[in-house]
């Protein structure tokens, strides 16, 4: 009958001691910044000390900002749903669309918001394009 192998709790139990005494990550890696200025950090995980997920955070770029803006790539980031940190190209180009969006919406609006109290039919606007009665071109002015 062969040995089997003994397993030294003794040795196990100092040995992850001597494990928890040595020095660990507790400043992260500067990884990037975005346009509001705020700063993201990130301690990578670490397998062979248990830590299977990376630590992630940022300082705002005013401290006493409870409510402080994220950009939506950074908050995919910080909360794990992207594994890389967005670039700043990517972060120019969804800005730019941001701007050209509420452009277009500033056109529209301008457009669509000539008639802004409209003429009433009871409860119903009464719209210039529209028929009132079915069946009857609109009144023509």
């Amino acid at each position: 009958m062969a040995d089997k192998p003994k397993r030294d709790l003794i040795k196990i139990v100092f040995q992850n001691f001597f494990k928890s005494l040595r020095p660990r990550q507790f400043r992260g890696n500067y990884i990037g910044e975005d346009y509001f200025g705020n700063k993201y950090y990130e301690i990578p995980a670490n397998p062979a000390i248990g830590k299977r997920k990376p630590s992630r955070w940022f300082e705002p770029a005013q401290k006493e900002a409870f409510d402080q803006e994220l950009t939506a790539e950074w908050e995919a980031w910080l909360r794990g749903r992207r594994d890389a940190p967005p670039t700043k190209e990517e972060l120019i180009q969804n800005l730019q669309i941001i701007e050209m969006k509420k452009r277009n919406a500033e056109k529209l609006d301008a457009k669509y918001k000539k008639n802004t109290t409209p003429e009433t039919v009871g409860t119903y606007p009464k719209y210039d394009e529209y028929e009132i009665i079915p069946n009857k071109d609109p009144e023509k002015k």
